[in-house]
């Protein structure tokens, strides 16, 4: 017998005449996971067999692969009735059981025994050799075999993947991160979807500290076990901050910090062929995240800007951050720009024409130029961020 892990696709295999290219993305996706492990892959149009001396470590790693619908270890046999049957039994001895159930699909209809006549086979062998018996409702094992062309396959249980589409398969996108609990979760969800992501994220110091950077490093660092591929662009936002609260009224600082936040993720998202924004603001959440000022903040975009939590409450968006596991580096208490200069009272209806006087007062373009002329560029992220608790 041989041990191996097999992958279903789920999801992807809806996708008709494109389901080769979900395939080969997915195959690149696992390669970029499993890069520091020894291993053997082939694929094929149903799925992915996978060899390696380490396979509980294969499959930890895997659980955070999208596009995965279930991830089985099973044992392949040749096609040989009695080889199977005589599997089957010496691989159930090792199982602690009493009730169990017999499974198999027959992909190869060259192996001449029907489905239900094989189940009856395999089951009468157990029965003999060992105390147990059959319930086809609630078993405590589950034996599925497939025979299928390449083999048979022996397996007791799938483990469930994430689901969702391979990283990278819907292109690159823009994920304005910041230290708080919301925009992880957005960026978690932006990459289920398929979409690799890039982050960007505005510190503003001395008014915020090194601390806070690192906290942003590290939840980046957290969400690219999914992706293996993020790098975190890191704006200097002193100046155009600063700038502001000297030119503009205060209830609606937030409101024209936004909108420059918004210019800057704008001119690099298109400087770097991006077509699309994403971020974690959720719908009333703060005075900046009302329908009024999300349509005034948002006016300076002529990309699709997403918000995938924007219709979650909080509880819901905060249960996905305990999930995912960045919830605790979240509420670690580090101030970022968005919150350091908060007013007592922010406007939550701003009007555009306000907003454009105010902007009137000082050269943003200027200032926008010089910010992302000298962002920091954050990658291999798991070696480039200090211990932050």
């Amino acid at each position: 017998m041989q041990k191996l892990i097999f992958i279903k696709y789920g999801e992807l295999t809806t996708k008709k005449g494109n389901r080769n290219v979900f395939i080969k993305k997915l195959t690149n996706n696992i390669k970029n996971i499993l890069v520091s492990l020894n291993y053997t892959m082939k694929s094929d149009r149903s799925r992915i067999y996978i060899e390696s001396n380490d396979i509980d470590l294969v499959v930890e790693k895997l659980k955070n692969i999208f596009g995965i619908h279930s991830i089985v270890i099973a044992y392949k046999v040749d096609n040989n009735s009695d080889t199977i049957i005589n599997s089957v039994l010496e691989l159930v001895k090792n199982e602690s059981f009493k009730t169990f159930k017999v499974d198999t699909k027959r992909a190869d209809k060259r192996f001449m025994i029907h489905s239900m006549d094989f189940n009856k086979m395999v089951a009468t062998k157990i029965l003999k050799n060992m105390d147990v018996s059959v319930d086809v409702h609630n078993p405590e094992l589950h034996i599925k075999i497939e025979i299928r062309v390449e083999g048979t396959f022996i397996y007791f249980n799938e483990i469930k993947g994430l689901g969702g589409y391979p990283v990278g398969i819907q292109g690159k996108s823009l994920l304005m991160l910041s230290g708080g609990i919301d925009s992880p979760v957005a960026g978690y969800l932006a990459l289920k979807r398929g979409v690799d992501i890039e982050c960007l994220y505005f510190e503003s110091p001395p008014h915020t500290s090194v601390q806070a950077k690192n906290k942003v490093i590290g939840l980046a660092n957290i969400i690219n076990k999914y992706s293996g591929n993020i790098k975190v662009n890191i704006v200097p936002f002193t100046k155009i901050q600063e700038t502001i609260l000297r030119n503009v009224k205060e209830e609606y600082i937030i409101t024209i910090m936004r909108r420059m936040m918004y210019r800057i993720a704008l001119k690099f998202a298109k400087k770097n062929k991006m077509q699309v924004i994403f971020n974690g603001e959720s719908i009333g959440q703060v005075a900046s995240q009302t329908l009024s000022s999300i349509n005034v903040i948002n006016n300076v975009c002529d990309i699709p800007v997403i918000r995938p939590v924007a219709c979650m409450d909080k509880l819901e968006i905060i249960d996905i951050a305990k999930k995912i596991g960045t919830y605790e580096t979240s509420i670690l208490p580090y101030e970022d720009c968005c919150t350091v200069f908060v007013p007592k009272h922010p406007v939550i209806n701003p009007t555009i024409d306000k907003c454009k006087l105010y902007e009137k007062s000082f050269d943003y373009e200027t200032l926008i130029d010089e910010a992302i002329n000298n962002i920091e560029v954050v990658s291999n992220l798991e070696n480039n961020y200090d211990d932050i608790l």
